[in-house]
């Protein structure tokens, strides 16, 4: 049996849905039942149950987005460090393995192939040349792979609180017990939501361009529950669909696909998007997925999933 926590969220419902799919025997523990933000709690469940794999799927990122993290940061403490942590000692206690849903947006980005035969970090992505050279060559860019220290975080400022939380959890977890850090960038997929990448950017008035990694929802939680499966080396991998793609080249597929016609305004740079578009800092960036992809899972590349997402679109019903 595996325990999933948090699946009443948005990606514990896509855990739910694919663990259902598999056939396999899972409990979704709600903490309405068993408050296992409390350490001895849990580990009497995890004695008494004895499952054999945890899914932290809980976590605080506020609503309607992390804006909400900065001005709820004991919440956010908690739910994103506190509860991690305890999950890690008290399933290192009871000699359970666990998987821990972290996210990729704490790096910014991304590693470039210059003229000169160079790789130069580039940390602005938005910029029309940078824009232009990953189509035109993406094979020049590279993203940032497990082993390397996240450059937004509060040890590498600027960086938003929700972010930051994120960073810490993972150090603080790391090597604790057997465990699987999967990082999460940017969720979508084909069923219309308020957390969903394309509802959002559907919604948006203007819109923010730039280049980044992102992680079809149900692409992500198989991808998960197959280094699982496959005994996969524990530690930290990117979970994200192979490749990157820029907001621009997002909404041409929506109005080509879903909305045929629809234009979309963006924001002239970056100091409007940050005057009148969001609070806290904004995390792009590639991440590297080697490590996922020889484990044996397979991916579909980012442009496949979001063709994919598109033409099989649901709206939410009224």
């Amino acid at each position: 049996m595996i325990l999933l926590l948090g699946a009443s969220g948005y990606i514990g419902q896509a855990f739910t849905a694919e663990l259902s799919r598999r056939k396999i025997a899972f409990a979704p523990l709600s903490r309405r039942e068993v408050d296992y933000s409390r350490f001895e709690v849990l580990l009497k469940f995890l004695h008494e149950h004895r499952p054999a794999f945890v899914i932290n799927a809980a976590g605080y990122i506020g609503k309607p987005n992390v804006d909400a993290c900065e001005n709820a940061k004991a919440e956010t403490l908690l739910g994103n460090v506190a509860l991690p942590v305890t999950i890690a000692h008290a399933c290192l206690e009871a000699g359970v393995p666990w998987g821990h849903v972290s996210t990729g947006c704490i790096y910014n980005g991304a590693k470039i192939h210059d003229d000169a035969g160079n790789w130069r970090l580039e940390l602005e992505l938005n910029k029309p040349e940078v824009r232009e050279l990953s189509l035109r060559s993406p094979e020049r860019f590279k993203g940032y792979t497990e082993d390397e220290v996240p450059n937004f975080s509060f040890r590498h400022p600027p960086c938003s609180f929700h972010n930051g939380t994120k960073v810490l959890a993972e150090e603080a977890i790391a090597g604790v017990g057997q465990v699987y850090i999967w990082r999460l960038r940017i969720p979508f997929d084909e069923i219309d939501s308020p957390r969903n990448a394309l509802t959002k950017l559907q919604k948006y008035p203007t819109v923010y361009e730039n280049l980044n990694s992102f992680s079809h929802r149900g692409d992500f939680v198989r991808a998960c529950l197959d280094l699982w499966e496959r005994r996969a080396a524990f530690g930290i991998y990117n979970v994200t669909n192979p490749g990157a793609i820029s907001t621009r080249q997002i909404v041409e597929k929506i109005g080509r696909i879903l909305k045929p016609g629809r234009a979309f305004e963006f924001f002239s740079d970056d100091a409007q998007f940050y005057t009148t578009g969001v609070k806290a800092p904004r995390s792009n960036c590639i991440l590297d997925t080697t490590k996922v992809l020889a484990a044996g899972v397979q991916m579909r590349t980012v442009d496949e999933a979001f063709e994919a997402a598109l033409t099989n679109w649901k709206v939410a019903s009224a």
